[in-house]
């Protein structure tokens, strides 16, 4: 639990005015550690081994070490491109961090970027930012013309003969495409269905060619380790789940916003002191910690819960993006999961069959509670299709649409049997 969390100075998104500004990125030492790791000596290795001591994991959900995902590159074989997607999609409900890196410090993710570009000789990044994102599609073009005027993109970096080019790739409008294969798909100009692994990426990705997919934020904290070391990363926020984060508070709150803190930041910390607490003096009634994918929480169940992987296991739900929807007493959870579900079905792909059939099942039954029709065991067959989703499609959105389902049901279970209709005098003769 962080003690000194309120003297925490940002790394991410610094108060500097103007940051988004390549001149003035770089009159506040922007580049120089990427000018430090492609020309002091420093070697690929050292690089990977740097972000695993650091322990950097993924900011996009997962939460997998960045280091590692980075070993899993194949040796450079001449003639043979190599790729690094950069995924900004971030188009589940409750997430909306990467927008702010692009509008406020866009440098610094393009800087890690090419950093990991050169680590793993790459030839080029591909961003990938969810079409509805137009005006920070647009900031973000800017600050990636700015890099190629100033030579830190393109031919010859810093004169080391290297090589390394990145383009800005508008989404196709879809949630399924932020997985990280139907992300593959979609720049390829294909039909955004995820792929069956193995093959990983790492082995076949864009194009067949070895590829790494790493998220916008993950991406941002890679000059910030190579210019502080691992130890210095190791020191902020939780030690299973180290560094800064973006956390985006929203809901019921006097502060709604995107704050960078340390992970491991007390639930009811940033709730109360950070967002200002609930707004027209309501309580606290649920918490979905980590975008809509993840199990919600009770009120009562956030107690010295922190936002990190292994507290957040305690109680059953995920970090997730950090994307925290806050909801107040009156809020019907009937209701938020019915607009859950809608997304959930709207947004499947429908290759795989019990993700296709499945999420229109939860969407429909949870419709019959909304609308005070349901019966008891309609609750029971809920559960019983989200046995048949989770674990048993190509990628993780079944499990993302079962997830809310479950938990909502189990723990806001006074929520759903209110909804039940009534027995009719003939059914109770």
């Amino acid at each position: 639990m962080l003690k000194d969390w309120q003297n925490y100075q940002k790394v991410i998104l610094p108060d500097i005015p103007n940051l988004n500004d390549i001149d003035v990125y770089t009159k506040n030492g922007g580049y120089e550690t990427l000018r430090k790791v492609m020309t002091s000596g420093m070697t690929r290795e050292e690089v990977i081994n740097t972000m695993k001591e650091a322990n950097v994991r993924g900011r996009g959900g997962a939460g997998f070490s960045a280091g590692l995902k980075w070993s899993f590159m194949p040796p450079k074989k001449e003639g043979l491109p190599r790729y690094l997607a950069a995924n900004g999609d971030e188009s589940e409900p409750g997430t909306f961090k990467d927008r702010r890196l692009f509008e406020y410090n866009p440098h610094l993710f393009i800087e890690g970027a090419i950093i990991a570009c050169w680590t793993m000789q790459m030839d080029a990044c591909y961003t990938y930012i969810r079409g509805e994102y137009w005006t920070w599609i647009q900031m973000l073009q800017k600050a990636v013309d700015q890099a190629y005027a100033k030579g830190f993109l393109g031919k010859n970096i810093f004169g080391t003969g290297v090589d390394i080019d990145l383009f800005v790739h508008r989404g196709a409008g879809a949630y399924i495409c932020g997985e990280e294969t139907s992300l593959m798909e979609s720049l390829e100009g294909k039909r955004a269905y995820p792929r069956s692994k193995p093959p990983f990426p790492a082995q076949y990705g864009l194009w067949g060619k070895p590829t790494t997919i790493n998220n916008i934020e993950t991406l941002a904290c890679v000059p910030l380790v190579m210019k502080n070391g691992a130890q210095w990363f190791k020191t902020i926020g939780a030690p299973d789940h180290p560094g800064p984060v973006l956390y985006g508070l929203q809901g019921h709150l006097n502060r709604p916003g995107v704050y960078e803190y340390p992970t491991g930041m007390l639930i009811s910390d940033l709730i109360y002191k950070v967002a200002g607490g609930i707004r027209n003096g309501k309580k606290l009634k649920a918490v979905i910690p980590g975008g809509s994918s993840v199990p919600p929480l009770r009120a009562d169940m956030i107690e010295g819960i922190t936002m990190n992987a292994d507290s957040l296991a305690k109680v059953g739900t995920y970090m997730g993006t950090g994307g925290m929807l806050v909801m107040d007493e009156d809020t019907d959870i009937v209701q938020v999961l019915y607009r859950i579900t809608c997304f959930y079905d709207h947004e499947s792909c429908g290759q795989c069959t019990p993700c296709r059939e499945g999420t229109g099942w939860l969407k429909k039954l949870v419709k019959k509670f909304v609308d005070g029709v349901a019966e008891t065991k309609d609750m029971d067959l809920l559960l019983d299709i989200c046995d048949n989703m989770e674990g048993r499609t190509v990628c993780a959105l079944a499990d993302a649409a079962a997830w809310p389902v479950r938990n909502s049901i189990i723990r806001f279970k006074e929520d759903f049997e209110k909804r039940i209709k009534t027995p009719s005098a003939f059914a109770l003769a």
